[in-house]
């Protein structure tokens, strides 16, 4: 638990009431006095501060955010250090998060779901565009404004991918950071070495409860629910709603595959897929890794004698009936036969 003791003041903010708090910092609603404005401002918690290595992280998550300006993100304002604490102000949403939406409505319609995350796989698409992985994403860290604008929060994991060099990487401690019911399996396995489908595959698992009103994996312990990450199959979402889409199971399908090599190639595919689905139109990326056959066109190539297919067999032979010569000559002849049978009928 952190320090839930604010600060006595942090120069030009007014702290007002507490937001939240988390494994590392404690978040709070604040006044901005220089411009009148509500903020959040999010406090690093007193025993954290001894330990540079999360102080560090810190630091870089208001760098990282600060990278960051999409409608669908909440921006971050400003980083700083205020005597013994660390602080970093981003804009403060008005609203509710989805997880407490959940929590009121069980789950979300396919339709009004959809809005939301096409509005967040945006924000998201735009973090990977600008080399960053938020690594928690989840439905506590989608905001639902007012206006029905989603807002994807708490970039408070995220990492800059070049910010680091391999070796660096290779020799710090492994740590799996994420929420255990949307953590990807290679999050699990290899903390450091994670890349925009770890995300992705947290999306997926976000998809999965917003629909369903359920977690993909539970279990009584954290570590039991991350082992059925990395060896259960995913259960189906439509046995948990039957009136979900198949579409858009084949797109929690592709972003929840436990090989990232199998999830969607680009968050902008992901987008596609969420776009062509609220139009009513398939989601293509997500058939295609999922290996849709396409129907062929019958083959034009004439059949050889070696051909046993039951179904080119008859044509084959019909055609080479008709290349016969006599076979035109036969039919005139019995054609005529028919003629004068009918001729004497009638009489």
């Amino acid at each position: 638990m952190t320090d839930t003791a604010p600060p006595p003041q942090i120069p030009g903010y007014e702290l007002l009431n507490k937001l939240g708090e988390g494994g590392m910092a404690t978040v709070y609603k604040a006044r901005q006095l220089s411009l009148d404005r509500i903020v959040a401002i999010k406090i690093l918690g007193k025993q954290w501060t001894q330990r540079p290595g999360f102080v560090e992280q810190f630091y870089k998550e208001g760098k990282a955010a600060a990278k960051l300006n999409h409608p669908h993100i909440v921006s971050a304002l400003d980083v700083g250090q205020a005597g013994d604490f660390h602080y970093f102000v981003m804009e403060y949403v008005q609203g509710e998060s989805v997880y407490e939406r959940l929590m009121q409505i069980i789950r979300f319609d396919e339709e009004e779901a959809l809005s939301i995350l096409l509005q967040t796989a945006q924000g998201l698409n735009h973090a990977h565009e600008a080399g960053l992985v938020h690594r928690d994403v989840k439905p506590q860290n989608i905001m639902l404004t007012g206006n029905g604008s989603a807002k994807l929060a708490d970039m408070g994991l995220a990492k800059d991918i070049a910010d680091e060099p391999e070796q660096a990487q290779a020799g710090r401690v492994k740590q799996v950071l994420g929420s255990p019911y949307y953590i990807s399996p290679d999050q699990i396995l290899a903390g450091h070495d994670v890349d925009f489908r770890a995300d992705i595959y947290s999306f997926g698992a976000t998809i999965f409860f917003m629909l369903t009103g359920k977690v993909p994996f539970d279990a009584p312990t954290p570590q039991e629910v991350l082992t059925m990450h990395l060896k259960q199959p995913l259960p189906s979402a439509q046995s948990l709603n039957g009136r979900l889409s198949y579409e858009i199971c084949q797109i929690i399908e592709v972003c929840m595959a436990k090989d990232r090599e199998h999830r969607y190639d680009h968050t902008a595919d992901l987008v596609d897929d969420l776009k062509a689905l609220s139009h009513g139109e398939s989601p293509l990326k997500a058939q295609l890794k999922l290996n849709w056959k396409i129907p062929t066109p019958p083959t034009t190539t004439t059949p050889t004698k070696t051909e046993t297919d039951a179904d080119t067999k008859p044509y084959y032979h019909e055609q080479r009936l008709i290349q016969e010569r006599m076979f035109w000559p036969a039919v005139i002849g019995w054609a005529m036969v028919l003629i004068l049978f009918i001729l004497w009928a009638l009489q």
